[in-house]
């Protein structure tokens, strides 16, 4: 199973250690987020981490809506609770980090499921600097240089039917709301197989701690995270 090298397991339950959550955030989607760095002092898994093993374990729907409510550290023991059509990543302690919403059928191929994953965690890699940046610049707002804090808040998406092909995921269209210091991305993508589109979804993410847009404070922001990757492909 392609994400057994991220996660341990121990009867139901599942954790992530820092460097398997790190591992996860450069190596399968290119996301250089320095939350997701190992020694990050406040390092968080991935959310699409979660996501993943999250389809991995109860399929790929029609329809689905994942949510996230919370940062999962790094060894924190985990589980799943199902609640009618709405499955639940929970702690022990009762707390609730993923939601996942399923209507529709349902494929637990395994290779679809990878395809699917694989896809969308590589397009969440990009956002930024690809997408974010020029967002920012639009609207002339621009996170902490210092503090960067951009948070996976939701995903939807919809097919009109279970692809028969390995689909292709590519941006749609992409925009950023702003109230004060706040702002909200919507990424909405489409999903395609042999040229035809057979779905559509959106990402929601978080932009906090909003300040005035800088032109060389982000272009030394954009450097420092391609030297980043640059050393990590080294």
């Amino acid at each position: 199973m392609f994400l057994a090298p991220y996660i341990q397991q121990q009867d139901r339950e599942f954790c992530f250690s820092r460097h398997q959550g790190s591992t996860f955030a450069k190596k399968v989607a290119g996301d250089f987020n320095p939350l997701h760095d190992e020694d990050a002092k406040r390092f968080c898994v991935p959310g699409d981490l979660m996501f993943s093993w999250l389809l991995s374990q109860y399929g790929i729907s029609e329809r689905l809506c994942c949510t996230f409510s919370g940062m999962v550290a790094a060894d924190v023991w985990l589980h799943f609770e199902q609640h009618d059509n709405e499955i639940r990543i929970c702690d022990r302690e009762g707390k609730v980090y993923l939601s996942l919403t399923q209507e529709g059928a349902v494929s637990k191929d395994m290779a679809l499921i990878e395809a699917i994953a694989t896809d969308y965690v590589q397009f969440s890699g990009k956002n930024f600097p690809h997408i974010l940046h020029p967002l920012m610049q639009a609207q002339q707002v621009m996170i902490h240089p210092q503090r960067p804090m951009v948070i996976y808040e939701s995903m939807t998406l919809e097919l009109t039917e279970l692809p028969e092909c390995l689909p292709q995921l590519d941006l749609a269209d992409a925009c950023l709301e702003v109230a004060g210091r706040r702002g909200s991305a919507l990424l909405d993508f489409s999903l395609a197989c042999q040229g035809k589109t057979i779905g559509q979804g959106r990402k929601r993410m978080i932009l906090s701690n909003l300040s005035p847009y800088d032109g060389p404070s982000m272009e030394a922001m954009i450097a420092e995270y391609n030297r980043r990757k640059d050393a990590f492909a080294a």
